[in-house]
């Protein structure tokens, strides 16, 4: 059980992680493409394969649908690196120690930002042919990996408040200042009442928040992902550069909750 003193100096390192996260790189700022000159240059097609994901994350919210991951073999995996003994379930995760989770967190963000880079080199290859195939595939890519790692930290994403969480998480990676201060708002009071979780699902049904800073986040990354050949390096520079941030966002959200629940076990 590690001591107060190193849960503080974790917890302090979030909360400079989150005051980081509220300015946008200047380079960023110019990658926010207005939505109408979006639409203006990307085929109907494509608009149209990207709408369709604001359904899927419905279906993802309320059943899990096909993006829910096999959580027996990431406990497997969780038992056979911690030297906690006894993890039988979810739930037992959230006993072993931080250092653990860190480390775990850090191997499958490494894991899957090479997934992500090769999948979007992949799909760039054909530009605009194959870059319908590569929408899905990393939100699919996304979606997996925050679920991964709420099972490093103990939390279970059958459960559908986790998957409230888990998109509110990649919601968070494309929101703008205002919007990310919004966003740690609602997830530090999702577990203190049933009013604030029913408020979270108010929000999110229609999906069109989420859909549209997702859409923003792609911006100009994928329209060069639609040069045919070029689009390789876009394709994998984009793919990266989003699991990354989701990675990140999610270890660093996960974590501080954690952080605050081992807090409270020890004030007991």
């Amino acid at each position: 059980m590690e001591n107060r003193e190193l849960l503080e100096q974790y917890l302090q390192e979030i909360q400079v992680w989150e005051k980081d996260q509220k300015d946008l790189w200047f380079w960023e700022k110019l990658g926010r493409i207005p939505f109408k000159l979006l639409d203006k240059v990307t085929p109907a097609f494509l608009q149209n394969k990207i709408a369709l994901l604001v359904d899927e994350l419905g279906n993802y919210i309320q059943s899990g649908g096909k993006y829910l991951i096999n959580e027996q073999a990431m406990i497997q995996k969780i038992r056979d690196y911690s030297s906690t003994q006894h993890i039988l379930t979810i739930s037992d995760i959230g006993q072993i120690p931080l250092e653990d989770m860190i480390t775990l967190s850090d191997q499958l963000q490494n894991d899957r930002v090479k997934f992500a880079t090769v999948q979007g080199a992949s799909t760039g290859f054909g530009g605009i042919f194959t870059l319908a195939i590569d929408i899905p595939m990393i939100l699919g890519t996304a979606l997996k990996t925050l679920q991964e790692i709420a099972i490093i930290h103990g939390y279970d994403p059958n459960d559908k408040m986790e998957r409230i969480f888990i998109v509110k998480c990649l919601q968070f990676t494309s929101a703008d200042i205002v919007g990310k201060e919004a966003i740690l708002q609602e997830l530090s009071t999702m577990n203190s009442s049933k009013k604030a979780s029913d408020n979270m699902i108010s929000q999110l049904q229609g999906w069109q928040e989420v859909f549209y800073t997702y859409r923003d986040q792609l911006g100009w990354k994928k329209l060069f992902q639609m040069i045919p050949i070029a689009g390789m390096v876009f394709g994998a520079y984009a793919n990266k550069g989003m699991i990354q941030d989701v990675a990140e966002t999610g270890t660093m959200l996960y974590r501080k909750r954690r952080i605050y629940e081992k807090l409270t076990e020890l004030d007991r």
